[in-house]
Formats: C-alpha cells, structure tokens, sequence
C-alpha cells in the first residue's frame, strides 16, 4: 500500500488529540505513530492561545514494507503545513519538531512579516499589486479577499489572501474559494475546524452584505480543507472495511456537513455498506451500515 492513512487532530492537549484520532481510526495506541504538528499556546490571559495539533499516521500491517514518499524540494513556497514522509514505527511516540537550523539573511518583505507595525493596515495582508488585480478583474473576488484579510487582522493574526472561483462555478451558482497562507495558523482552524467554519459564515454574510447579491464562500487554512476530506475518505474506506468483518454498522464521530458529503460519495457505489446520517447538528453523524 503506497499511501498510508494519516489524520490531523487539533484539541487541547497532546493526550486529548491522541485519545480522539484513535477513536476516529478504531485503532490502538501501538498500531499509529503520532508527529506533534504545533504544541500550541495558553496565549496571554486566556486570549490568543493555541491548541496543539498533531498528526496520527497508521501503521503497515507486520511483514509490510512501509513506502517513503521522496520529499521534494523547496520551490520557494511556504511548505511547513506538508509534512516530510516518516519511517513507520513499532509503538507511537509523540515527536516535537526540532528547532530549524538558524535562518539566512531576511529579506525587506520577511523582516515585515516577521516583525509588522506596531498598527499595520489590514488591507496589506495580500501583497497590493495582487489585490489591485483582483479587485479590477472582479469585484466580488476583490471583496471576499479585503474582508477576510480584515476579518484574520481583528484576530490578532497576518496572513496572505487570495480568492478565485471555483472549477464548480456556474452562471447561476458561482463558488469563491478564498485561500489563506501564513505562519502559526491553528487558532483559525480550532477545534473540529468550528473557528474556520465560523469564519466563513461571517465572512459570506459581509461579502453578501457589501456587493448586494448571495455569495458562497469557501475558506481553507494552508490547504486543511483538502487534507481533511482526504483523511476523512481514507477513514470511511477503514470503517467499511470494518463493518464487512464484523457484520455490524459502525457509527462515525460527529462531523461538518462537508465532511459527511464526502464520506457518503465515497461509499455511495460499495457494493457491501450503505451510509445514512443521524442526528441533529452539530452532533449529526454517519453511520456505515452492511448491506442486506
């Protein structure tokens, strides 16, 4: 097996993020190994604190030989959010990153960004020629991007923002996907991604507000939507196969709506499990049930 199932947990201790992944996998402790992704902060007063985040990856069967993805090289892009391929290991342990070596020179533009205005502008969270191309091109696109960035701001964070319509996009229902890059992130995507869920309700209604028409906007933190629904399919996969050795459905953990569509596309065409929903929000769950 050349990919290896992997999940991302974000809770408020290394434990808690521990105890949920092997719950969301049906696995114990000696069959994942676990990379501590961001230890997080308690942050000043109560305020601007982090949750840790780390990363739980199964591992192959005994006798398997486990593949190692090459890693490729820097290509000038931030790539701190895709983590480098590990060596499977008998029993899990918690893995801090290791302090990188000490960084060359900064640039003009690093040193800002590490070291920003004492009260910097909002609006140059994204690099000003981009926005100005974006807001002639489209101002709905230019919008979306000026509100988050401002929205991100109030929090107390900086990051990069840019919006294009989504490949799904029709003339009747148009989908802005709105990407944010930037360092130390986590806080936006919270626990179960209900802070980044939060964000893009808000932001939907103000980017509505402003341009006067419906407007459906997709927020994603350094790629954590795409990681996630890939997670979530390779869980759906796990559980099924589960359920068709045991003869008894399974019952997944609560999940977004996003997350429960594509748990159900994944399994529509199996040919030995169904899926169904159950419950209310935010509780609503799948269930993955054998086929009579």
């Amino acid at each position: 097996m050349s990919d290896r199932t992997t999940l991302e947990i974000i809770a408020p201790t290394v434990e808690e993020a521990l105890a949920q992944g092997l719950a969301q996998l049906g696995l114990t402790a000696d069959a994942v190994s676990v990379e501590v992704l961001d230890s997080g902060s308690k942050g000043l007063f109560g305020f601007g604190g982090r949750q840790v985040r780390v990363r739980l990856t199964v591992n192959p069967p005994p006798g398997e030989v486990a593949s190692v993805v090459p890693t490729r090289q820097d290509s000038g892009r931030r790539t701190e959010s895709t983590p480098k391929a590990r060596e499977a290991r008998p029993r899990p342990k918690v893995e801090s990153r290791e302090a990188k070596p000490q960084p060359k020179a900064e640039s003009k533009h690093e040193a800002r960004l590490r070291h920003p205005e004492k009260n910097p502008d909002p609006a140059k969270t994204l690099p000003l020629p981009a926005r100005e191309e974006v807001q002639s091109a489209d101002p709905v696109l230019g919008a979306a991007e000026s509100i988050v960035s401002r929205l991100i701001y109030h929090l107390g964070m900086q990051a990069q923002v840019s919006a294009h319509y989504d490949e799904s996009s029709t003339d009747d229902r148009r989908i802005i996907q709105v990407n944010v890059h930037g360092d130390n992130l986590s806080a936006l995507i919270g626990r179960h991604a209900e802070t980044l869920t939060a964000l893009q309700h808000v932001a939907s209604l103000m980017v509505g507000k402003q341009t006067q028409q419906w407007v459906q906007l997709v927020v994603d933190v350094e790629g954590y939507r795409e990681r996630r629904e890939k997670q979530v399919r390779q869980i759906a996969l796990r559980m099924a196969d589960q359920v068709i050795k045991t003869g008894r459905k399974a019952t997944l953990e609560p999940m977004t709506a996003s997350e429960r569509r594509a748990i159900h596309i994944e399994l529509r065409g199996h040919p030995a499990v169904t899926t169904e929903s159950t419950g209310e929000e935010p509780h609503r769950k799948v269930v993955i049930l054998p086929k009579k």
